[in-house]
């Protein structure tokens, strides 16, 4: 998947008015799309039998365009229109195309097919039988494109309007839009394609990419790394995988405070602290960069002063599971008594507990989260979103789905304390983490278990040294 910058709908056309006010005329981006589209259809499918379906606005301007080009390679080019074309750039792609135009309606089918109907900026359902037309091609062909987004899709929340096929690929338009990455919309896209049209696009909204780590350096040593302590608690084995990641998410020095010694790495530092207190006296140690709490901490009486003396400690934190259910049953104002700006990293029920369902998209559920909670949201998921209170957010890009198993997220939240123990910017230490921890995920493979997380790591993260 491309890094880059994510527009909403909104967004790209003050993006298009930018670069028109620049000189480049509405006619020329429709060239340029097009151009982009026909090329990925080429190079997917050769000459063939195409079918292109148009819709009356400038998407389906970018199809006739598309249609004359393919033509020009020798390709056989059918163009079946909704409707006449309704804006004048429309109309003049139109007008340049000298092959065939029928009806939607009754079109066969061709073993290439290119939606152009509506994509980017669509807000209502595509009618019953249009839905099925256009579903009915797709499948039947062999070849599928979609322009800029499939019709159907919601852009700025990756909603389904309408039933949609899924297509072999989709070519995104001058830069990728929040559907290209949010599910359910990005399971229907096949291989996504930055199109480049020549606009320049700048957003608060980009996509997680790959991070730019440093070695150490010869001055370094192992508090000089990052030293992250983790509180431990009734489920030791969570929290032992919470500071084994830690570990080799590369923190010099990592100590796991709990009531129990589970099993784990000699080079893990063991603290018992079955007292409340005692885990106090250890949090106040000047040297510790992070404190991690809620993996395998519990939800007892004795679990919550753990979590308060975390809270009350001063340190950059980050906050998973059990500790996001406790926080939710006092309320996240609490948070913003805090000193530092913590990482929270809820899933799905996790996040509906904390700040309830919310309106909007992923994304905007998480911004407002992070400024409800004066916190780094990490609303994980296979389109984890991340969002400061500042207003950045990022999408990480298809996670792998066998990560969808007991320990990854406290394998996660390990790796994050690292992170954030190193840089000390919480956005970019999510970012980070969430990177590496998928980069993990791909090379562990098929019916991956967390521990073979723990033994990838470290070369995940030598890769991009």
């Amino acid at each position: 998947m491309i890094a880059g910058p994510i527009l909403t709908a909104a967004e790209m056309v003050a993006a298009e008015e930018a670069a028109m006010a620049d000189g480049i005329s509405v006619g020329e981006l429709m060239e340029r799309a097009g151009r982009e589209v026909a090329d990925i259809a080429w190079r997917m499918a050769g000459v063939s039998e195409t079918l292109i379906l148009c819709g009356p606005g400038n998407n389906g301007g970018d199809g006739y365009v598309v249609a004359r080009l393919l033509a020009e390679r020798g390709s056989d080019v059918r163009v079946a229109a909704l409707a006449d074309p309704k804006t004048e750039v429309a109309k003049e792609a139109r007008a340049k195309w000298d092959g065939p135009v029928e009806p939607i309606a009754g079109a066969k089918g061709a073993s290439l097919v290119i939606d152009a109907l509506f994509g980017t900026g669509l807000v209502r359902p595509l009618s019953g039988s249009l839905a099925k037309t256009l579903i009915d091609h797709v499948e039947s062909a062999t070849h599928s494109v979609a322009v800029d987004l499939p019709s159907g899709i919601e852009t700025d929340s990756g909603a389904l309007l309408s039933p949609v096929p899924k297509f072999d690929a989709t070519v995104a338009l001058g830069a990728l839009k929040p559907a290209h990455l949010l599910q359910p919309s990005v399971r229907y896209l096949g291989r996504v394609v930055l199109g480049d049209i020549g606009i320049a696009s700048e957003s608060d909204l980009n996509v997680v990419s790959r991070p730019n780590l440093t070695p150490p350096s010869p001055e370094d040593h192992k508090y000089s790394r990052g030293y992250v302590l983790v509180a431990g608690g009734a489920m030791a084995g969570a929290a032992s995988l919470t500071a084994d990641a830690a570990i080799r998410g590369g923190a010099g020095y990592v100590a796991l405070a709990g009531p129990d010694h589970p099993e784990g790495p000699l080079a893990l530092v063991y603290r018992l602290a079955a007292d409340p207190r005692t885990l106090g006296d250890m949090l106040a140690d000047e040297r510790i960069d992070v404190a991690v709490a809620g993996p395998g901490l519990g939800l007892t009486g004795k679990a919550e002063a753990r979590l308060d003396q975390v809270l009350d400690s001063g340190r950059r934190l980050v906050l998973d599971a059990d500790a996001l259910t406790l926080i939710a049953q006092g309320g996240v104002e609490r948070l913003h008594e805090l000193s530092t700006v913590p990482i929270l990293t809820p899933h799905h029920g996790e996040f509906v507990r904390l700040f309830g369902e919310g309106e909007g998209s992923k994304v905007e559920r998480a911004r407002d989260a992070a400024q409800r909670a004066n916190a780094v949201i990490v609303y994980k998921g296979s389109d984890t979103v991340i969002a400061a209170p500042d207003g950045r957010a990022a999408i990480a890009a298809r996670a792998p789905t066998w990560l969808a198993t007991a320990g990854t997220g406290d394998v996660l939240t390990g790796i994050m304390a690292a992170r954030y123990a190193q840089n000390g910017d919480p956005f970019e230490a999510a970012c980070e983490a969430v990177w590496l921890h998928g980069e993990a995920g791909r090379r562990a493979g098929a019916f991956l278990i967390a521990d073979d997380l723990l033994n990838i790591l470290p070369r995940a993260l030598a890769s991009y040294l």
